[in-house]
């Protein structure tokens, strides 16, 4: 017989054990009987409303401390509001061979999931019975019991998303509220598990083009047990740090006969074997302590719940891609899957295919650029000696001078500034770029169809001096000849100026090669505002108070939205990305300039038709309105106005409906909206010190990221 003492001690572990909580429907039905909404019980939770709803329907479960705090909330609510539930009616025992049985992959945690032509099952209000826990599985377990039924898969070989998020208890998040089981305790037990029993990954976005790798996001506590360290820590940036070559993880990884790319172990890790056939064996980790994902393009994500970061990074991967890096690498990762480089084709002579180049790709092989379009340091400078000047097509940063303001304009109370929605993307389309190699010419005639780089002389036009030159980033006057890309000398041309280049580097074979990319982010901006509430359908006023509350209708998606925006530029920034690291000398190739990718010359274009649409809208408000900016930063633009609105001041017909030509508010890419409202004697005051109130008023940067 078991003594006392060893009673108390196993009494004891018991109260040790985790809270118990009832089942997700009689969590629902405390709340509702309490009259507590999801939003009121994750405010006081300090949670966000989908983990709530994630808790009530059995996607996920709480953690310390807020599990503590739910529990003892629900004792609560059940004290007052106990369950009158009638007793179940006993069932009939069925013999074992009557009744078929699902194959449950060991992958999932708990039952399998209904079947999809099943009868939906009548929640009762009474409190259910506990279900009969798998065999195997402790008591104490915080994960969800079985994970929700998955909409129908696109592609079978992938019926759990394209990603999950990896807590340290083992609980895999992904898409669709789907939790898995992961036993890895290493690095390389996590990549097998990924590739054979995960179920994870993503079609090809062109049929042409390649799958993408399957990503596991790593929190802090699942990064640890796995072996890495909580935190990079060094005096360079911690999303540029790498484990050493001799760490224990790196290692395992070449022990185990994995690799990693040439980038190391960093934040965004990336592991592969040698493809074999069509096979490829490859995963993308991500380390979230690692400063993986940059708060300046995911807000908020890193601190949010794993479920709710694998919702986050779900929807981005389904609208544009799987994250691949930061949203620069992904930017520019989503040009190369929408226009693959090759496509099979079968040999006439031999029978068999052979791999052949993509029309309307940029190829395999990087192209070196023209002189004028390359940077300072690049080998075809360096090597050629070459002095003969540099496109500067690059986004507006202007501020007028204080002696252009007009005392009428003065005395108006507010400066309003108003931002293009995403106005690079909106500039990228239907854009023709050159595809081929830059050829050279001497005193050509001007071909507004043709991309390339023309030295021309434009500093005999007079414009008003109210508005920026369109033919320069800072809004002053061209002094003498200059390089400029296509789009700013046909603006010239627009504006009735002859114009006669001295020279050109020009393309022979053109395409709108950003097209697809422009289409699918484009899609992607829309579709995401629509899903907080910004829709096309809503007249100006309706538009302004919808995106006045759109980052509060949740967070979530509002973060995704950020992600997209900094998608488009940071894509279009990395077509030129410069060398990076204290160790580069001038002259020297980097590892950038290795892929096609690298096109100076499509940024430039990209650019130049965005700061030319940019003019060619503050000259229509001026002739439609008479009214000047005060200052302009990029996509973003600051005017004078009676009032606090952009109403107040936008141009509309006697129907009310906006003139054309001028800025007009909406969701769509190129169109405005509010972006900031302050006093007009501040706005005067930046302008008097010579600063520019249209980056205080937007708090954005002018430059398009080039970062890794």
């Amino acid at each position: 017989m078991a003594s006392e003492e060893e009673l108390f001690a196993n009494i004891d572990a018991l109260l040790a054990e985790e809270p118990q909580l009832p089942p997700p429907a009689e969590r629902a039905r405390l709340r509702e009987a309490a009259g507590i909404t999801q939003a009121r019980l994750a405010q006081a939770l300090k949670s966000t409303t989908q983990t709530v709803k994630n808790w009530e329907n059995g996607r996920s479960e709480p953690k310390p401390p807020r599990l503590e705090a739910y529990q003892r909330l629900l004792r609560g609510w059940a004290a007052k509001y106990p369950a009158h539930s009638a007793p179940a009616a006993p069932v009939a025992p069925v013999a074992p061979a009557a009744v078929p049985q699902p194959v449950v992959p060991a992958t999932f945690t708990g039952p399998a999931a209904p079947e999809a032509n099943a009868p939906a099952p009548v929640e009762a209000p009474a409190t259910p019975a506990a279900p009969e826990r798998p065999a195997g599985r402790s008591a104490t377990s915080r994960r969800p019991a079985a994970k929700k039924a998955a909409k129908p898969a696109t592609d079978p070989r992938f019926p759990h998303g394209p990603l999950a998020v990896l807590d340290g208890d083992g609980s895999a998040y992904g898409v669709d509220g789907i939790v898995l089981d992961c036993p890895a305790t290493t690095v390389p037990e996590l990549v097998e598990w990924t590739l054979k029993e995960s179920g994870l990954g993503a079609a090809k976005l062109n049929r042409y083009g390649k799958d993408s790798d399957p990503l596991i996001v790593l929190t802090a506590a699942a990064a640890v047990k796995l072996g890495l360290p909580e935190r990079l820590e060094g005096h360079e940036q911690r999303r540029s740090l790498r484990l050493p070559e001799d760490h224990p993880v790196v290692k395992q990884v070449a022990k185990a006969k994995w690799q990693l790319t040439q980038r190391g172990f960093g934040p965004w890790a990336r592991i592969y074997r040698k493809a074999q056939g069509r096979d490829r064996q490859c995963v993308q980790l991500a380390i979230l302590s690692w400063d993986a994902l940059d708060e300046r393009s995911w807000p908020g994500v890193a601190e949010m719940e794993p479920a709710d970061i694998a919702r986050v990074l779900g929807v981005y991967a389904q609208r544009v891609i799987t994250p691949r890096g930061s949203t620069a690498v992904s930017g520019l990762e989503l040009m190369t899957a929408l226009r693959p480089p090759t496509k099979p084709e079968r040999d006439e002579q031999t029978g068999n295919w052979v791999s052949s180049y993509n029309p309307g790709s940029l190829g395999t092989e990087p192209m070196d650029p023209a002189p004028p379009e390359a940077t300072p340091e690049h080998p075809v400078v360096v090597q050629s000696g070459w002095t003969g000047g540099f496109l500067n097509e690059e986004a507006y940063q202007w501020v007028r001078p204080v002696d252009l303001l007009t005392d009428e304009e003065c005395t108006l109370p507010f400066a309003v500034g108003l931002d293009l929605n995403t106005a690079f993307l909106a500039a990228a389309a239907r854009l023709v770029v050159g595809l081929s190699a830059p050829d050279h010419f001497h005193a050509p005639k001007f071909n507004p169809k043709i991309p390339g780089s023309w030295l021309v002389d434009l500093s005999h036009i007079e414009l008003d001096p109210r508005l920026p030159s369109p033919f320069t980033p800072d809004g002053s006057r061209p002094t003498g000849p200059a390089w400029y890309q296509t789009h700013t000398v046909a603006y010239a041309q627009e504006l009735g100026y002859d114009v006669h280049p001295i020279e050109a580097y020009l393309r022979r074979e053109t395409g709108a090669y950003l097209d697809p990319w422009h289409d699918r982010l484009k899609n992607a901006y829309v579709d995401t505002l629509a899903d907080l509430g910004v829709t096309k359908d809503l007249d100006d006023r309706q538009f302004l108070a919808a995106m006045e509350q759109h980052k509060q209708a949740d967070p979530a998606l509002a973060a995704v939205l950020a992600a997209i925006k900094a998608t488009v530029k940071g894509g279009v920034g990395k077509l030129r990305e410069r060398p990076q690291g204290k160790h580069y000398k001038e002259g020297e190739r980097w590892p950038a300039l290795e892929r096609p990718t690298w096109r100076p010359d499509i940024r430039a274009a990209v650019i130049s038709k965005a700061r030319v649409n940019m003019h060619r809208k503050l000259l229509n408000m001026s002739r439609m309105t008479g009214l000047f900016p005060l200052a302009v930063l990029s996509d973003c633009v600051v005017y004078p106005s009676p009032g606090a609105s952009p109403l107040d001041f936008l141009p509309y017909a006697a129907s009310g409906k906006p003139q054309p030509g001028g800025f007009r508010l909406g969701p769509t890419p190129g169109l405005a909206k509010l972006e900031g409202v302050q006093s007009m004697l501040w706005a005067v005051d930046l302008m008097e010190k010579g600063l520019n109130p249209a980056r205080h008023v937007k708090g954005g940067d002018a430059v398009l990221d080039e970062g890794e």
